[in-house]
C-alpha cells in the first residue's frame, strides 16, 4: 500500500516565477541543512526548469549568489543520459553551463554520473561515490536535504519511466534503468532513495503536464503507468511548485498566497 502523503502545491502565474520559487526552495533547504547538521546534500534533476533556477542561483544580481553556502554544500543528480559530460544532452553540462561555472562551488564536492562509462558501471561507480560522500554502512540509505524532481508527460520522473525495471529495485541506491521507449539507458537514483529525502520537490511548468499531473495526484495508483505516483517521502510531505498552466486541472489555489494541499492515501 501507499504511504500517506500530504501534497502541498504552490501556482506561480508563469515559468519565470516557477524558477524563483525553486531558487528560494534550494536557497533555504541549503542554509537549513548547514545551520542544523554543518553540510548541505542536494539532487538536482536536468530540464527547462531548473535550467532557469540555475541561472537565478547564479546571477549576481540576485540574492541567492551570496545567500547559498557554496563551500558546505555537496551537489548529486537524480539522474543521468548515458552521454559524455561535453554532449548538449547531458543533464551536468546544461548544470555547469548555467550554474557550476559561474559559483564557488569546490569541485570536488560535485559529483556528477558518468554517463559516458557502460551503465551499469557508471551506476555502481555512482553509488560508490555517494556511499563514500555520505559516510554509509553496510544497507544504510542516504538522507538528501533536498531533492529536484521533474514530471514527464508520460508520468515518469528521474529515469523511473513506465513499465520499466527500475521501478521494482527496492535495494539499491542507483541502478542502470533500460527504456525501451527511447531505446536508450539512464542512470538514476531508485525510489526509495528519493523517498528518504528530508524535502522532496516537483518543479513542473506548461499546459501540456496538466493532466498527466491531475492523473498522477487525483487518478487511480497506478505506479507501473505513472512512475510519479510512487514519489511518497516517509517525510510524509511533498512539494510541487507549478505554473499556472500545468495547475490547470488540480483544485484551485488558495489566494492569496496561491498554494493548495492534496490528501494522498
Amino acid at each position: 500500500m501507499p504511504r500517506p502523503v500530504t501534497v502541498a502545491y504552490r501556482v506561480s502565474p508563469t515559468p519565470a516565477e516557477v524558477a524563483q520559487a525553486a531558487a528560494r526552495l534550494f536557497a533555504s533547504a541549503a542554509i537549513a541543512a548547514v545551520e542544523k547538521r554543518g553540510r548541505a546534500r542536494i539532487a538536482i534533476s536536468g530540464g527547462t526548469t531548473p535550467k532557469a533556477m540555475f541561472a537565478l542561483l547564479a546571477d549576481p544580481a540576485q540574492p541567492f549568489a551570496r545567500q547559498v553556502p557554496w563551500q558546505k554544500l555537496d551537489l548529486y543528480w537524480v539522474d543521468e543520459r548515458c552521454v559524455p559530460p561535453t554532449d548538449p544532452d547531458s543533464n551536468y553540462r546544461m548544470t555547469n553551463e548555467a550554474l557550476l561555472s559561474k559559483v564557488s562551488l569546490p569541485q570536488d564536492q560535485v559529483h556528477r554520473m558518468e554517463g559516458e562509462l557502460d551503465p551499469a558501471v557508471a551506476a555502481a561507480r555512482y553509488e560508490s561515490v555517494i556511499r563514500n560522500s555520505f559516510r554509509l554502512e553496510g544497507a544504510e540509505t542516504p538522507t538528501f536535504d533536498l531533492i529536484l524532481l521533474g514530471m514527464g508527460d508520460d508520468g515518469h520522473t528521474a529515469s523511473l519511466f513506465p513499465h520499466t525495471e527500475a521501478l521494482s529495485d527496492l535495494t539499491d541506491i542507483v541502478t542502470a534503468n533500460h527504456v525501451p521507449q527511447k531505446d536508450t539507458w539512464r542512470i538514476t537514483l531508485t525510489w526509495p532513495v528519493i523517498n528518504q529525502g528530508r524535502e522532496v520537490a516537483f518543479l513542473i511548468e506548461g499546459a501540456a503536464k496538466a493532466q498527466v499531473l491531475h492523473d498522477v495526484f487525483l487518478g487511480q495508483y497506478q505506479p507501473d503507468t505513472y512512475p510519479s505516483q510512487i514519489i511518497r517521502p516517509a517525510s510524509g510531505k511533498l512539494t510541487l511548485l507549478l505554473d499556472a498552466a500545468a495547475a490547470a486541472k488540480l483544485p484551485p489555489a488558495a489566494v492569496p498566497d496561491n498554494t493548495g494541499t492534496l490528501e494522498l492515501k
